[in-house]
């Protein structure tokens, strides 16, 4: 089982949405159960493709840049420091509005897979 991870040793991959990520711990992985976290990064300019998660509840914080997140019906502006709150079934997307790389600490429980990604554009 392996409960530490190093950044600099964990190898980036594109989601099913579009956004570069890292799994900074996956019980696929790394041996934790019910859970996962991630770094994404959103280049400037660029945004993840709505979609939405049947059984995935999803918390992100951003942790560098800016954007517009598409929650739902609703779209506001999120910032560095901002956290947001996703519920299973509703529809996301990401939008970098920043001339630098957005970049994601994604909370996912139970774990993120691809197959509980459902795209919708």
């Amino acid at each position: 089982m392996k409960l530490k991870t190093e950044y600099e040793k964990v190898e980036p991959y594109i989601t099913k949405d579009g956004s570069i990520i890292r799994e900074l711990m996956h019980p696929a992985v790394h041996g934790n159960s019910k859970q996962s976290l991630a770094e994404a990064t959103v280049p400037a300019g660029g945004k993840t493709s709505l979609h939405k998660h049947r059984l995935t509840e999803e918390i992100y914080h951003i942790t560098e840049g800016s954007g517009v997140m598409t929650l739902g019906g609703q779209e506001f502006e999120v910032r560095a420091g901002d956290t947001i709150c996703i519920r299973p079934g509703t529809p996301h997307r990401i939008r970098n509005a920043d001339k630098k790389e957005l970049k994601i600490l994604c909370c996912c429980a139970p774990a993120y897979s691809h197959e509980d990604t459902e795209l919708m554009e």
